[in-house]
């Protein structure tokens, strides 16, 4: 049944699904007219809103792509790629390596979404030259499916945004007020459903595996590196040999964790500032030289052409939702039809919807945090709740929203199209457990 579920939805986004870009343009223009008949609002009103709104994410944007490349520098390094290459070997039938796959994939997104992303891609490659007859497409979604519960994790941006202290965001919805990780990522109801869904999502993925003969697995010498030069220590200039040399990266390494220590010794939290920086200074460690980070770096900038392109296109359409009313229409619907008891259940159904037009944690913390978190407070819903309860649907409609796939399809050789099918099975298994979550455990 499963098996014939994802060979459905295969199928039809195959022939129905749009490119993430296109996807995006579309999205664009649904918005906008969903704002003038629903809003009211004219199309001249609308393009100022869309205008106004295009370059409102730039400081996250800069955020997101620095979690982005600086995480795929530290999975390019050698010793995380032989650490990958160690934990391929042990799988050695199609259906351990899927189920493999999923668990890697989703211990690592749950530390760190953009280191998540790209290890899981380059695991699926190591995987794909390792295990024969796997069936290369499944590998990938399953690789993406490690993003259901990378919000609940340690880079989640709601719960790392409502725990710093001066957060402006922090400050205009809860008075100033914040709210510790020990209550959102480590409560003991967020671990509960994150346990569930690693136990019981590579289980998922491996009853999706297509029958040996309608596999498609993919030629190991399409995923072999090229090989780089390196010249010797002879042949270099005295510039050279300081872009080899491993003494200043390991000066910054110093005073960066220095800073570090201090920060959190003065009581400082953790952020996305934090997590950036602690991912710079582990891939100088990795890496060793300069001219070897550099090298990591330039590759990691490759993959995101897409989200470069994309991230000002959801600028302007957050722009649209929250200018027009949309997004408060949005959210204050769900609102007004909550008791105490079905908040946190509609607040995740409400930001799973949101997360189609806002697909940033940060973004839709702007668009639905004043709304939700007051009238959480007025019905009296615990806050911690409340905000993980949107954190949680943000991350569940991404297996459908292609906007964060682009990276991993990058490096994995495949398009959106080729894993999209899997991904929506993955979608409504984790859709029936964290709604029974929000219910009984929330």
């Amino acid at each position: 049944m499963i098996q014939t579920t994802a060979q459905f939805f295969t199928r039809v986004m195959h022939r129905w699904l749009p490119d993430a870009f296109l996807f995006a343009l579309i999205l664009t223009f649904v918005v906008l007219i969903a704002g003038v008949l629903a809003e009211q609002r004219t199309p001249h009103q609308m393009a100022v809103y869309w205008g106004g709104g295009v370059w409102d994410l730039l400081t996250f944007s800069m955020q997101v792509l620095l979690t982005l490349v600086t995480g795929h520098v530290v999975a390019q390094a050698p010793l995380i790629k032989r650490t990958l290459r160690a934990i391929a070997q042990l799988a050695s039938t199609p259906a351990q390596a899927i189920m493999l796959m999923t668990f890697v994939a989703m211990l690592c997104c749950w530390l760190n979404w953009g280191f998540g992303l790209i290890a899981s891609a380059l695991f699926a490659r190591e995987i794909a030259r390792t295990v024969a007859g796997v069936h290369y497409p499944l590998l990938v979604a399953s690789a993406y499916s490690g993003m259901l519960i990378w919000h609940a994790g340690l880079s989640g941006s709601i719960p790392l945004k409502i725990a710093e202290e001066g957060n402006d965001s922090v400050a205009a919805v809860m008075a100033g007020n914040i709210i510790p990780v020990s209550e959102t990522i480590f409560s003991w109801p967020v671990l509960v459903i994150v346990s569930f869904l690693l136990l019981t999502l590579p289980l998922l993925n491996r009853f999706m595996l297509p029958a040996p003969e309608a596999s498609s697995e993919i030629d190991p010498k399409q995923l072999l590196e090229p090989e780089k030069n390196v010249p010797t220590v002879g042949s270099m200039s005295p510039a050279e040999k300081m872009e080899h040399h491993a003494l200043i990266p390991l000066l910054l390494v110093l005073l960066g964790g220095y800073y570090l220590v201090t920060e959190f010794s003065n009581g400082g939290s953790i952020g996305l500032n934090t997590i950036n920086l602690m991912l710079l200074l582990l891939g100088l460690i990795l890496h060793k030289t300069p001219f070897n980070y550099l090298r990591a770096m330039d590759e990691a900038i490759r993959g995101t052409s897409g989200i470069v392109l994309q991230f000002p296109l959801y600028a302007g359409i957050m722009g649209m939702m929250v200018q027009s009313g949309l997004a408060a229409s949005i959210s204050e619907w769900f609102v007004s039809v909550s008791t105490v008891e079905t908040f946190p259940l509609l607040t995740f159904l409400s930001a799973g919807i949101v997360n189609f037009f806002v697909p940033s944690g940060g973004g839709q913390w702007a668009v639905q945090g004043p709304i939700v978190m007051p009238a959480a407070e007025a019905l009296g819903v615990p806050l911690n709740k409340a905000a993980m309860a949107v954190a949680f649907g943000d991350a569940w409609t991404n297996m459908v929203q292609p906007f964060w796939a682009l990276p991993l399809l990058g490096i994995a050789g495949l398009g959106i199209k080729d894993i999209m099918g899997y991904c929506t099975v993955a979608l409504v298994w984790s859709g029936i457990v964290i709604c029974l979550g929000m219910l009984i455990l929330f």
